[in-house]
């Protein structure tokens, strides 16, 4: 199959092969498409899978990069990242043991990983029913519901995380505030920088299988004590009057600020999502505030220096009156 680097996102090289290798290269190929489910900043779906009898290879895709809102491709890199932990989880979900090489190829910076797999003892239970929360998992930008989260989901989620090598540390109501004086300057930031906000105005009117349609954007900006995005045009998401009191705020962090700590970040947002999925919890990324140099720099001093801020995430149980968003094309 053909490949522009732009229009698809899954390569497959095909040559006569015994049978054994035929189903290790359809499971390859399958679980290529599974990731394809990942969340990705703005929704661009920065990767390409290429994949070879014996093998799964994840590049990124720069044309997809941000160059003004994402310069150093730390959130590129993260979201390749979720699509890398999608795939190793469809693949456990078929009974494949995974290993995965990160950054295999020193001098290929955009060769993010290589995954090999063989024939496990069978398929993993827990494995499939995130691979039916993939398919369900979305965004949804509304003010959660008034119920809240509790305390072992909250930790059953950070354990996931954990598990990817990132931690995810709830905020206090203290560090909600820091956190929330930071987003608005972030905001305001951006709002000041012409091709920021051309990029957004380019992934929010895209008409192929990618970027944000006006049905998952709200109708306008919803009450939250911590601002979302402005995405600088309204969408059609109705919202009500509810407001995000009852969210929980976590910021995930790891020790490293290097392209290898961000795919790994990805992995453990996907990890995080996919369990909250399960537990009925919802999750917002904001990346914003993490965007602009000076206030990832704050969200620094709410980890007291110890480690890297990646990403933001609002947490909470969607508010039971609103039927969820339709999902974002792929």
């Amino acid at each position: 199959m053909g490949h522009d680097g732009r229009k698809r996102k899954v390569v497959t090289m095909s040559q006569e092969k015994p049978e054994t290798d035929r189903t290790l290269t359809t499971a390859l190929a399958e679980a290529a498409t599974t990731a394809g489910y990942a969340p990705s900043l703005h929704n661009t779906q920065p990767w390409l899978w290429r994949v070879l009898p014996d093998r799964l290879e994840l590049r990124a895709v720069r044309e997809r990069q941000l160059p003004a809102t994402d310069p150093d491709g730390r959130l590129l890199v993260l979201s390749c990242g979720a699509a890398l932990h999608h795939a190793r989880v469809a693949l456990a979900a078929e009974g494949w043991r995974v290993a995965v090489e990160r950054l295999p190829e020193p001098g290929d910076g955009d060769l993010l990983a290589r995954l090999t797999a063989s024939r496990a003892d069978g398929a993993d239970p827990g494995a499939m029913r995130l691979v039916q929360c993939m398919q369900v998992r979305h965004t949804d930008r509304r003010p959660v519901g008034e119920e809240r989260v509790g305390a072992g989901a909250l930790d059953e989620i950070g354990g996931a995380a954990a598990a990817e090598g990132a931690r995810l540390q709830v905020l206090d109501a203290d560090q909600v505030l820091e956190l929330a004086a930071a987003a608005s300057h972030a905001a305001n930031v951006e709002a000041g920088e012409p091709q920021l906000r051309e990029e957004l105005l380019y992934w929010t009117s895209r008409a192929e299988g990618t970027g944000l349609p006006p049905e998952v954007l709200p109708e306008q900006q919803p009450q939250t004590t911590v601002p979302g995005r402005d995405f600088g045009r309204p969408g059609t998401l109705p919202v009500g009057p509810g407001h995000d009191r009852a969210a929980v705020y976590g910021l995930l962090s790891g020790d490293e600020d290097e392209p290898e700590s961000w795919l790994r970040a990805g992995e453990a947002l996907s990890a995080a999502w996919l369990a909250a999925t399960r537990l009925g919890v919802s999750v917002v990324p904001l990346s914003g505030v993490v965007e602009v140099p000076g206030t990832r720099q704050t969200l620094r001093g709410l980890l007291a220096g110890m480690g890297f801020p990646y990403l933001v995430l609002r947490l909470g149980v969607a508010d039971p009156a609103h039927a969820g968003p339709p999902h974002t094309p792929r």
